[in-house]
């Protein structure tokens, strides 16, 4: 049966490429943007099968409206994507109030003002889908762009609990934690931090990483409509063999740390258990 997607930060990108394809298998998308008008060649394509709203999602009110517009127009809601976002560049000293507030605002904010006006309609009709587009930087950390993980791994963490509250109401959630991608995360659509020439060094090494191979967006879009298909989705949903092994490799790390300090961590408890 075909699926009704509400999807944020739709312009382009993962939201872009996920909208197209939704339409193109006739499901319905209501797709938020900042300037809709980003969006007039899908409403020429696919007409009455995409409802574009104009959505900052950092403005709480008009996330809360746009979900229930959505839901009305539609009738009921499938999927909830939260995608919208940005990267944030800059070494932990480098950032200002200002910066980590608006980092924090689109990346986590927004999607948990998304989250809670869908739960309730999601409940109402008796399921549903919430997917939360996370990073390998929701699991693991770089330098350089340290606020940009905390917006992530913030996300995660209420997204974790969030599953489990709401399993009994039959609404699933499926982070989406993607690698590197040929979009323009890196590029236009991300900030970037007055750079302090103390941490010139680190990005002169970061920069010697050299690019791991970058799949395009639309590469994206059979794994996530197998993940919003199945009957048990998956909780987390790594994307592209780089961040998959990497985010492995950082698992098996911090697992040997625990294990080379069990003896210290179960000494805290010690005289409680003895």
């Amino acid at each position: 049966m075909a699926k009704n997607w509400f999807i944020t930060g739709t312009s382009r990108g993962f939201g872009r490429a996920w909208t197209t394809a939704a339409l193109e298998r006739g499901d319905r998308v209501a797709a938020t943007a900042r300037d809709t008008g980003m969006l007039t060649d899908l409403v020429d394509r696919f007409g009455d099968a995409i409802l574009p709203i104009e959505l900052d999602v950092n403005d709480r009110a008009a996330g809360i409206a746009a979900v229930q517009t959505a839901y009305r127009h539609f009738g009921h809601l499938d999927v909830v994507v939260n995608n919208a976002g940005f990267g944030h560049f800059g070494a932990i000293e480098e950032l200002t109030e200002d910066e980590a507030r608006a980092q924090m605002e689109t990346n986590f904010f927004g999607a948990l003002w998304i989250t809670q006006a869908a739960i309730p309609l999601l409940r109402q009709q008796g399921g549903g889908h919430i997917v939360q587009v996370s990073s390998i930087g929701g699991v693991t950390a770089f330098p350089g762009l340290g606020i940009y993980n905390a917006s992530k791994w913030a996300l995660e963490g209420f997204t974790e609990a969030l599953a489990q509250e709401v399993a009994g109401f039959g609404i699933k959630t499926t982070l989406i934690e993607p690698s590197g991608f040929a979009t323009d995360w890196a590029g236009s659509s991300a900030a970037r931090s007055e750079p302090d020439p103390l941490y010139q060094p680190l990005r002169d090494a970061i920069a010697s990483w050299g690019d791991a191979p970058s799949p395009t967006a639309e590469d994206s879009v059979e794994a996530l409509f197998q993940a919003v298909d199945a009957a048990e989705p998956p909780t987390r949903l790594l994307l592209a063999s780089f961040g998959y092994d990497l985010v492995l490799a950082a698992h098996e790390r911090r697992i040997a740390t625990w294990r080379a300090w069990e003896k210290v961590a179960r000494s805290a408890d010690q005289k409680a258990t003895a």
